[in-house]
């Protein structure tokens, strides 16, 4: 199956403050990323060319990097995912900016399944939830994440399951 998977928010912060809040990406002092509520994001050799990492079971290599602007990730895991995600920031005046995640990728019968009913739902709330990070540092009113059914439902099912393996 393919799969074009786009997310935007346009913010109205000049590119230069959210391209320096996006360098925190994946670092201790990450300001984007919701893992308060979502695996972190991690890279073994922090954000650079050819580092590998992810987020949960979602594994990817970084294939295009500029700090602050553009990173470009290839899926290694899950198997069937063959493809790429990326994020970028652009600028839309001198004082707006625009946020956007891309995925394209194409995807076997098994693959297609596991996104289709499960990874779609929670990679479409984890993205909303990022972007409401990103726009929550510039904002007086704090945007507060509103799962729906089926994410609520899979997020309880993969915490249940996680909590039964550590006990095991």
């Amino acid at each position: 199956m393919r799969v074009i998977n786009s997310h935007k928010r346009k913010l109205n912060q000049p590119i230069k403050k959210v391209s320096e809040l996006f360098k925190t990406l994946a670092t201790k002092n990450d300001k984007i990323w919701p893992s308060n509520n979502w695996p972190a994001m991690r890279f073994k050799d922090g954000l650079s060319l050819g580092s590998q990492g992810g987020h949960g079971r979602i594994r990817y290599t970084i294939i295009a990097f500029e700090a602050g602007k553009h990173i470009k990730f290839k899926f290694t895991k899950p198997e069937g995912f063959n493809g790429t995600h990326e994020l970028n920031i652009i600028t839309i005046s001198d004082h707006t900016s625009e946020i956007n995640h891309i995925i394209k990728m194409k995807t076997n019968f098994k693959a297609t399944f596991l996104w289709v009913f499960i990874i779609r739902w929670l990679h479409d709330a984890l993205i909303e939830e990022a972007f409401d990070t990103v726009e929550n540092y510039f904002s007086e009113e704090k945007k507060v994440p509103k799962y729906n059914f089926w994410v609520n439902y899979l997020r309880g099912f993969y915490k249940r399951k996680s909590f039964q393996a550590k006990q095991a």
